[in-house]
């Protein structure tokens, strides 16, 4: 599924849509350069979840953890990762296989070592186009939006 968005407000309704289909134990691998929204998208899904924090990115914590009143979200951020085994040293085997939904942002890095069923979601800006707008293409998805 691919979908268009003009708006950080509409990134954040998709999300919104998206965390209103997730089931504990879901993962979704996100992909997109810096900036691409995927910390704007992850909002939305939080919000959907029964999470009022604010969620910002955990470039520099790597792993944070929201307590929201339909799941817990683990929102990671593997930028500054240096490959697979930084990964699997965090301890992500009881967020990844848990009671929660985790988002793993830059997680073409850490590939291998996601759950068969995780839902792939990247987000590209488009060129020549209002500042926010994105291309956010879902795979690996098990319903219509």
């Amino acid at each position: 599924m691919t979908f268009h968005t003009k708006s950080a407000e509409e990134t954040i309704a998709l999300g919104k849509k998206i965390g209103e289909k997730l089931q504990p134990g879901d993962v979704i691998a996100m992909t997109g350069t810096l900036a691409a929204g995927k910390t704007t998208i992850t909002k939305g899904i939080a919000q959907s979840l029964g999470i009022s924090d604010d969620v910002t990115s955990p470039t520099f914590c790597l792993i944070s953890e929201y307590e929201g009143t339909r799941m817990p979200l683990y929102h990671m951020d593997v930028y500054r990762l240096d490959g697979e085994e930084d990964f699997i040293n965090l301890g992500v085997d009881d967020m990844l296989y848990g009671k929660g939904v985790c988002i793993i942002e830059w997680s073409e890095k850490v590939k291998k070592q996601l759950p068969k069923k995780t839902i792939y979601l990247t987000i590209t800006p488009l060129e020549g186009s209002a500042a926010n707008e994105r291309e956010i293409k879902i795979e690996n998805w098990k319903e219509e939006l």
